[in-house]
């Protein structure tokens, strides 16, 4: 027998590994992707591993294991003599190696360098490792590599991570008793698992206490104490601390097509650019949004429904309906005339009042409801499943819309993308509508077509004729009669006036006057895909297809002074050590924070022009179709509506000198809205919500004053037939001739803010 471990062990001395390679291990960790202000979004990888320093592993921690794992580690040189002996008797009875005898350091050799085969020559080699680690390491150092490498089941890696897993809670704050429950997971993590096998898991745990109170690491009342204290592990999930699982899904994917699977393992974490406070703002806004108009075109009637049975766990079938966009499924278990009682998946009941169920009409289509309900029993019955939504410690009756929605809202400086909401709810649908949908965009696009007439001649006071235009033979497709949403005509009209009233007439006109294909090619300019761009009039009305990212970008033109920029996600990356390997250096527009810019964006628009587009938008918020938006009382929001044939989509893009968000409204496979419904009724409302909260407490702003901006009174006569006077800004290369009969002596404003 000795002659042959000797053997053994000359034949094995030269293949072992090095064992200096664990004074600079790198032990695999999960992807992370942040906010800006570093707060968890998401987290990638099979391995949940968050490393310990060895100063700051609890005194309780070293001595659970101690007890549980290898008592004698301080006192021997690698191995325990004493625990190989029963392993040797157990080889020679058995065949097989059944109990390893390993110590910790041991167990460090075969878990950062061997299979988990029990053969006599892997047994062999792991106390050879074990020999050579405790001449390289010292015992605190062997000791950290444990614990930050052991598998405690739950695919947690570590204490750190076992900790958070069963009790949700850093090592700091855990109980003796849960310290001791962690410890005894190495030995055998499904066996003594706490939440499969909380009865076999308790009865470990107590003798390791056992075992600590016999070497004196606690005295008797700790020991007692915990003893007592019940078995409180559960499964925590590593909660996201900001709800942002579009931005997440956009990380990840780009992260793994750059590094590969390799990604999932190096302990990366990606730090985004989206801020928590905005993105929470973005969620609550869209849910907030599609759930007030769901509710304006009826009930369809519950998700489902449930056998209710005295003597069954019938609430467990609740688990098959997840919580989405804040909606929790319940089961209703009593109706009376004033409430209804529902139970959720917990098994708690709670009422839900009948005020909150009056919207309930029953759903019929998108232009039709059926009677309103009188009594709870009108719209549900027992054993439905139902949604509801807490409002402070009361349940609200609701459910899920089934239109969809996107938000995505960026700083028109640098295209850092701030707040992303690419659905209802991720659970619901994967399907980011912010980069993947692609839908026309109605008058929301129409600024484009102002911004290619304002650089080709055209000033904010220019006439357009506001009358029918039938198209035939001039334009691709059957004759053509557009029209202007209520069907009306208003005459020759002012460009800043058409745009305040979306005039369709004018844009088409505007369209015709400067050439279709000489249009595209200016407006592909602002990042839009040519092949997206229908080339003939209908692109007037915003009959392209695009994103809502696409939208955003282009409409930054307007915001930054007219530089071109790239939304972006990502900051920066950085290693496991908080080392920074990758940062992103956006194209960015110069401005009064940041005159000089690392990478100048490239300017694709006079920033003259965009300063008047500026003023007419902003006029449409004050005095136009987006001029709901005014009862956020900030003089700096410049914006428009757009709302598509038969209200398939809603949509309202606007901005500061700060932020450009767009918000999408429809259904995924198109359909009609409603015949009440437009881009002023869904999209501008979320806008408003977010954008109110986005820009609280911040000050009016807005892109400043270019030079060769002049300022002229103008007469004017609206549609209502009134004449007066209006003050009007120009190019100063593009003024037009003075009016004799207007008195020049009234004051100049200086600013926009006091012009409208």
């Amino acid at each position: 027998m000795l002659l042959a471990a000797s053997g053994s062990y000359l034949y094995l001395l030269p293949q072992l590994p090095d064992v200096e390679t664990l004074k600079d291990v790198h032990l695999q960790e999960p992807l992370q992707i942040l906010t800006r202000d570093g707060k968890l979004i998401a987290e990638f990888g099979e391995v949940r591993r968050i490393p310990i320093a060895s100063p700051d592993i609890p005194p309780n921690f070293r001595s659970a294991f101690l007890a549980a794992e290898d008592g004698n580690f301080y006192h021997h040189a690698g191995v325990d003599p004493a625990g190989l002996l029963r392993a040797a008797v157990q080889l020679l009875k058995s065949g097989h190696v059944r109990s390893g005898g390993s110590t910790i350091t041991m167990q460090v050799a075969k878990n950062f360098f061997l299979s988990r085969e029990q053969t006599f020559s892997r047994k062999l080699t792991e106390i050879l490792l074990a020999l050579q680690i405790e001449r390289s390491l010292s015992k605190d150092e062997i000791f950290n590599l444990y614990v930050n490498k052991i598998y405690l089941g739950k695919r947690a890696y570590g204490i750190v991570a076992a900790a958070k897993v069963y009790y949700g809670k850093p090592v700091s704050q855990l109980t003796l008793a849960q310290v001791a429950m962690i410890a005894g997971l190495p030995k055998a993590p499904s066996r003594y698992n706490p939440i499969n096998n909380p009865a076999r898991a308790k009865q470990r745990r107590d003798w390791i206490l056992g075992r600590m109170h016999e070497l004196g690491s606690i005295d008797a009342a700790d020991y007692q104490a915990a003893l007592n204290e019940d078995v409180d592990a559960r499964y925590h999930a590593p909660e996201p601390e900001v709800e942002a699982p579009y931005i997440a899904e956009m990380a990840r994917a780009q992260i793994v097509r750059r590094l590969g699977e390799d990604a999932y393992t190096q302990g990366l974490s990606v730090v985004t650019t989206v801020s928590s406070s905005l993105q929470t703002a973005g969620n609550a806004s869209l849910q907030k949004g599609l759930k007030s108009y769901d509710k304006r075109h009826g009930y369809r009637g519950p998700e489902g429904h449930i056998t209710i049975t005295a003597n069954a766990p019938w609430f467990e079938q609740l688990n098959h309906y997840p919580s989405l966009g804040g909606l929790k499924a319940v089961a209703v278990t009593g109706v009376s005339d004033q409430s209804i009682s529902v139970v959720d998946q917990a098994g708690q009941e709670q009422s839900v009042a009948w005020a909150s169920m009056q919207w309930a009409r029953p759903f019929i289509g998108s232009n039709a409801l059926g009677r309103v309900p009188g009594r709870p029993s009108d719209v549900v019955k027992r054993g439905d499943v139902i949604r509801v939504e807490a409002q402070g410690n009361q349940l609200s009756f609701s459910q899920v819309p089934k239109a969809q929605g996107a938000l995505v809202s960026v700083d028109p400086e640098d295209g850092a993308i701030q707040a992303l909401v690419g659905g209802f709810d991720f659970q619901q649908s994967s399907f980011n509508r912010v980069v993947q949908a692609k839908r026309q965009p109605g008058s929301s696009f129409k600024p484009f077509i102002y911004c290619a007439a304002l650089d080709n001649g055209y000033t904010p006071a220019s006439i357009v004729n506001d009358a029918p235009i039938v198209l035939g033979d001039d334009y691709s497709g059957p004759t053509w009669r557009p029209q202007n949403e209520n069907r009306t005509f208003l005459g020759p009209i002012r460009l800043r006036e058409a745009l305040n009233r979306s005039r369709n007439m004018v844009s088409i006109r505007l369209l015709q006057a400067m050439g279709v294909d000489k249009t595209v090619d200016y407006i592909t300019r602002f990042g839009f895909d040519p092949q997206d761009l229908p080339r003939n009039l209908s692109l007037a009305l915003g009959t392209a297809s695009v994103t809502p990212m696409d939208v955003v970008a282009g409409w930054s033109v307007f915001a930054n002074g007219g530089f071109k920029i790239t939304p972006y996600f990502i900051d920066r990356i950085e290693d496991r050590k908080g080392q920074v390997i990758f940062k992103t250096t956006p194209s960015a527009a110069p401005s009064e924070q940041n005159p000089t810019p690392e990478v100048v964006a490239k300017q694709v628009v006079d920033s003259r022009t965009t300063y008047l587009l500026t003023s007419m938008l902003q006029d449409v918020v004050k005095r136009g179709t987006g001029r709901a938006a005014a009862a956020m009382h900030r003089p700096d929001i410049a914006g428009k509506t757009g709302t598509t044939n038969d209200a398939k989509d809603s949509w309202f893009t606007g901005y500061n000198g700060r932020l450009v968000t767009s918000v999408w409204a429809g259904f995924d496979q198109p359909e009609s809205l409603g015949r009440r419904e437009w881009g002023v009724t869904i999209a501008l409302p979320i806008w408003m919500d977010y954008m109110t909260a986005a820009l609280a407490g911040t000050p009016a702003y807005s892109q400043p004053e270019p030079d060769g901006i002049v300022r002229r009174r103008i007469a004017v006569q609206d549609a209502r037939a009134a004449s007066r006077s209006e003050m009007e800004v120009f190019r100063s290369d593009n003024v037009p001739p003075s009016d004799p009969s207007i008195d020049s002596s009234q004051g100049v404003p200086q600013t926009l803010q006091e012009l409208f």
